[in-house]
């Protein structure tokens, strides 16, 4: 059973299965969808709500806690020197996807379209994993290249979304971060004084955090992002990114052990909530998003990392220019982080449909990704 279930969760069932379920309801019985996912159910707490703003808080805490031990030493970030060229990738795999959108969008878009920008810079770790181990194989150092470049991404969107995209509805009151700073101190002296299990930084250093961004009007999934950090961990990594290691027994090491599970399977709840478009949504802004992973995404990374090589900043033994381009290609697969960030660039809904619809369709680029791999040639390595 146990097996079954984490071949679920590898292959992302969950959410994908969450995402069919929301399409099949809202395209047809759509006011029963939107009936389900903004009615009252604890006090002035919707379905909606509860997902975006508690659920994916453990979503953004465990790519924090993967950060965090990424920048350990003997982590795949640390030192920086050795993970130059995927962060050169990067920053061309946000660049690119920004610079495709704004073009674009100048071309036939509107100006109303701009605040989407930042929807296409993200990547789906979990589904671009399993699309590159599909296409290179499960030892090939294009997976692990891509998941360097997926974690930076990720830690780059994490930055965007709180800097860029706060309640469109509010002003940011920024006084109200200092329960952020508070929750940090708080988590601080945890550490400090040897606290080993993780609840105690959750509810004092992420409560205070949460209260801290909700009233700032800045998105309150990002509490632990700021929190995790501070939970006790070795001085050193020994495991490679998305690695379990039964023996780690600390205590950044457990919180991701005992919550990856239930964020895993958690996301059908997430896809369930915000991938409820209807079909006649599509539109320019999902032609935006779309155009911007698929190739702002490709060109980006292998523009930057191409011209890093040049510069003496060597791809991985292994990768050359084909396996470079297929990693950009994969890193296309916006979907999950860009669902999210579509809800927050977008207040009036038909735009937040158009631009959901763009995130959602990015799941095809995998097909495209596997049959690029196999006109290339490219050889798997189990």
């Amino acid at each position: 059973m146990t097996k079954q279930l984490n071949m679920l969760r590898e292959f992302s069932v969950p959410l994908l299965a969450g995402v069919v379920v929301a399409l099949l309801w809202a395209n047809l019985w759509p006011e029963s969808y939107h009936e389900f996912n903004y009615k009252r159910l604890l006090g002035p707490l919707n379905f909606h709500f509860l997902t975006n703003n508690i659920f994916m808080v453990f979503f953004f805490a465990i790519a924090a806690a993967e950060i965090t031990e990424s920048c350990l030493p003997g982590g795949d970030l640390h030192p920086l020197r050795r993970a130059t060229s995927p962060l050169l990738a990067t920053i061309g795999g946000v660049l690119g996807p920004v610079a495709v959108y704004l073009l674009l969008n100048q071309v036939f878009g509107s100006p109303l379209l701009a605040r989407g920008w930042g929807i296409p810079t993200a990547t789906d770790i979990a589904i671009a994993w399993l699309v590159a181990r599909l296409v290179f194989g499960a030892t090939h150092p294009a997976v692990s290249y891509l998941l360097l470049l997926a974690i930076a991404d990720d830690a780059i969107g994490l930055a965007i979304i709180a800097i860029f995209y706060p309640n469109p509805n509010h002003l940011p009151e920024v006084a109200w971060l200092i329960l952020v700073a508070a929750g940090m101190g708080a988590a601080w002296g945890l550490r400090h004084a040897g606290v080993r299990n993780y609840w105690p930084y959750l509810v004092a250093g992420g409560g205070a955090s949460w209260a801290g961004l909700f009233n700032a009007n800045l998105h309150p999934a990002l509490a632990l992002v700021f929190i995790v950090p501070f939970l006790p961990h070795p001085r050193r990594e020994h495991r490679h990114l998305f690695e379990e290691d039964p023996e780690e027994v600390s205590t950044l090491a457990t919180f991701e052990h005992e919550w990856k599970v239930i964020v895993d399977f958690g996301l059908f709840f997430f896809g369930l909530a915000n991938a409820g478009v209807e079909l006649s949504s599509v539109g320019t802004g999902t032609w935006l998003v779309f155009n911007a992973l698929f190739f702002g995404k490709s060109v980006g990374i292998f523009l930057f990392a191409w011209g890093g090589e040049m510069l003496g900043c060597s791809l991985p033994r292994g990768m050359g220019p084909r396996h470079l381009l297929l990693v950009g290609i994969i890193a296309g697969i916006g979907f999950t982080v860009s669902l999210f960030i579509a809800g927050e660039a977008f207040a009036e809904p038909r735009l937040q449909a158009e631009a959901r619809m763009g995130a959602i369709l990015s799941i095809a680029i995998s097909l495209v990704a596997i049959a690029a791999g196999r006109a290339m040639g490219v050889r798997r390595r189990s």
